[in-house]
């Protein structure tokens, strides 16, 4: 695939990133194909280290449990905890024993430090309490959601009692059956109490809603984002166990939106409080619809939180592909010359981004075949997305150590 590219290649740096939109975006995302990598997150660090310091970006948002990540947030803007204690406790999905999470943690408390808390830096997790092998009990948003508008509003327009909700709730291990993944029948999120607690936590999320003018003058800013934080969860994390419950051919496509769905919502909240760097999995973030095969299914498809906020947002959305050559430690070895990879791959750099919509430009008619992984955890970008992908990021060689 003879195409020149090179004028169109740069440094992966916040200068060149934002010279690729018309304006600064309110939620830059930047994807990854393959998750686990600490030479992507040590990019990712860096990139973020630059948009602060030269673009104003103030937060920084990946995809990890939005609950937890309140302890992390708690650390880098005041050093409530400690490192070692936030490490463990405030990130889902194992996250937290990356060395490049815990540099960008030690980091951004660092430069924190003696700020005004209007320059401090924010972190926050996007992603609902859920793996993928289910989810979290409602019971931690639930209650804090309650113990908030306890304090501040009448108890008479509660709509039930703390030991309501701790009765319908019930024990924690019920909800947290990891066999109810594959076994519906194991699943609680269709029985009484949880039909009851998906009422509760509408009139819950409804009061804080209709209480929003009294709120604003009783409590602070940050409390009142933690409040809907725990509103948009206890909400989606009941939803997700009533289709885990579900036992229809679209059970898992309705569980892979509703998690999106809730990704979305958190980015959305973010997106209000200022310019934040998003960072995923590429299929989180494109604005594609994503796929996924999982055990004995069909093809999955559902609109993912970047197709989602990039319908709300427009150009105040902007999506980086990460794309790899290399990664010889999963058996990922030079890519085909007739893939994008491949032509990406010939660039005599071995870190650039690329402006998606000009490279599309530039390949015209010419259709770069998609890439095919040997290794499961990785996926490679789809040519197909390059006119709806901003920017694509190329590392040529993924290395560990």
């Amino acid at each position: 695939m003879a195409t020149d590219i090179t004028d169109i290649a740069h440094a992966v740096e916040a200068a060149a990133v934002m010279r690729l939109f018309p304006a600064r975006p309110r939620l830059l995302a930047l994807g990854e194909p393959t998750h686990g990598e600490d030479m992507l997150l040590g990019l990712r660090n860096e990139l973020f280290r630059q948009l602060v310091e030269q673009e104003g970006y103030r937060t920084i948002a990946i995809e990890s449990d939005c609950v937890r990540g309140l302890l992390v947030d708690a650390y880098v803007t005041s050093g409530t905890g400690t490192l070692d204690e936030v490490m463990e406790r405030g990130f889902s999905h194992e996250w937290g024993a990356f060395p490049g999470n815990r540099e960008l943690v030690r980091w951004m408390r660092a430069y924190n430090e003696d700020r005004p808390a209007s320059e401090r830096l924010r972190f926050a997790g996007f992603d609902g309490p859920l793996e993928i092998t289910g989810a979290a009990s409602p019971r931690q948003a639930l209650t804090a959601l309650h113990d908030h508008l306890a304090a501040h509003v009448d108890a008479d327009l509660l709509p039930c009692t703390a030991e309501t909700l701790d009765g319908l709730l019930g024990a924690d291990e019920r909800w947290t059956d990891q066999a109810a993944m594959t076994d519906p029948s194991r699943s609680v999120g269709r029985s009484a109490e949880a039909r009851e607690l998906r009422l509760l936590a509408d009139d819950l999320v409804a009061l804080l809603d209709t209480q929003t003018p009294h709120l604003n003058t009783t409590a602070s800013r940050d409390d009142r984002d933690r409040a809907r934080l725990y509103g948009r969860t206890a909400t989606g994390v009941l939803r997700y166990h009533s289709w885990m419950a579900d036992t229809s051919p679209a059970r898992m496509t309705r569980l892979l939106a509703t998690r999106d769905a809730m990704m979305a919502g958190n980015l959305l909240a973010l997106a209000d409080r200022g310019p934040a760097l998003v960072h995923a999995h590429n299929s989180h973030l494109q604005r594609d619809r994503s796929t996924m095969r999982m055990w004995d299914h069909p093809l999955l498809e559902w609109w993912s939180a970047g197709a989602l906020v990039g319908a709300r947002l427009g150009e105040r959305y902007a999506f980086l592909a990460t794309a790899l050559g290399t990664i010889h430690h999963h058996g990922v070895g030079t890519p085909p010359p007739d893939t994008l990879e491949g032509l990406l791959y010939a660039l005599p750099e071995d870190r650039r981004v690329i402006d998606a919509p000009r490279l599309a430009t530039a390949l015209a008619d010419t259709r770069p075949a998609p890439r095919v992984s040997p290794y499961f955890g990785y996926a490679p970008f789809d040519p197909a997305h390059l006119t709806r992908t901003d920017g694509v990021v190329y590392v040529r060689d993924v290395t560990r150590g």
